[in-house]
């Protein structure tokens, strides 16, 4: 599946649209919050990612390769849940809202990664993390979050944990164009694979899995060889520029985001999609 990258050429019927929304005659649909999270292990070739192909058939972004990631579950809010390092206040002035909407997408974000990778960002301590969740104990415990049949806070309680929120990093945000029929507005994060833990093909919404460096990715989807929405591939261009995980975090500790939209924009004779500033020299020098 080859799908248009960055800048996309946009079909006269889609501007029309757009400007339908953008004049005020059409109303957007209401974005549902989100959190994903961009795995990352130390490779030759910079930060090696983790990518889920998402099954053909899922509704949205059906057979893109996407990082471990979804919605923010109403549990997710449970302001009793075990927590070390920067707090709910210091997340949502680095991720531009409310204290009560950060702690959820910071859980939404450890708990989906678990749910997808078997990976979890959480520890007896602030100074911990655990080591290994292979067992068949950690799986049913997985599952049952999967499923919804057991909360966060509550996994977490009954096996003394506290989520490592000082293990992630935040590296952009991006809602979905307000002309699309299903919107978020999705938080990315970053993280290293925690020593020790291994990822697991879990994921009932992926076909397949796999370790690529971020850098390969973007080539891959240049060549048509992956498939990427353009979320996804800037992301993977930009974390792509750097040597390694240890880098991405540095300059994510030090990174606060606004939420971006997407808008028609000209290009050439026709129309595009916008994207963040900082990213355009990186599009340009590929395209050039």
């Amino acid at each position: 599946m080859r799908i248009p990258l960055p800048p996309v050429p946009l079909p006269e019927k889609i501007v029309a649209v757009a400007q339908e929304y953008d004049a005020g005659r059409k109303t957007p649909v209401d974005p549902r919050d989100a959190a994903t999270v961009v795995l990352m292990r130390p490779s030759a070739q910079g930060p090696e990612v983790y990518y889920m192909r998402r099954h053909v058939t899922m509704d949205f972004a059906g057979g893109m390769c996407v990082y471990p990631g979804g919605g923010v579950d109403p549990r997710d809010f449970d302001a009793t849940v075990g927590w070390a390092g920067p707090s709910p206040a210091e997340w949502a002035a680095r991720l531009h809202c409310d204290e009560e909407t950060a702690r959820a997408l910071v859980c939404a974000a450890v708990r989906e990664t678990f749910e997808e990778s078997g990976v979890l960002l959480a520890g007896t301590s602030a100074d911990a993390v655990v080591a290994d969740t292979t067992g068949d104990d950690w799986e049913a415990d997985r599952v049952a979050l999967e499923s919804r049949e057991l909360a966060m806070t509550d996994f977490l309680n009954r096996r003394g944990l506290v989520l490592r929120t000082d293990l992630l990093g935040v590296w952009d945000a991006w809602l979905t164009p307000v002309f699309e029929p299903k919107r978020y507005r999705t938080w990315f994060f970053v993280a290293l694979l925690p020593e020790g833990q291994r990822t697991r093909d879990v994921s009932t919404e992926s076909s397949s899995v796999a370790w690529i460096p971020a850098r390969v990715a973007a080539a891959q989807a240049d060549a048509g060889e992956l498939a990427l929405m353009p979320p996804t591939y800037l992301t993977s261009l930009e974390i792509g520029t750097y040597d390694g995980p240890a880098a991405v975090l540095e300059v994510a500790a030090g990174r606060s985001v606004e939420m971006f939209t997407p808008r028609v924009e000209p290009l050439a004779d026709g129309w595009t999609l916008s994207m963040p500033d900082r990213l355009r020299p990186l599009v340009a020098e590929r395209r050039a």
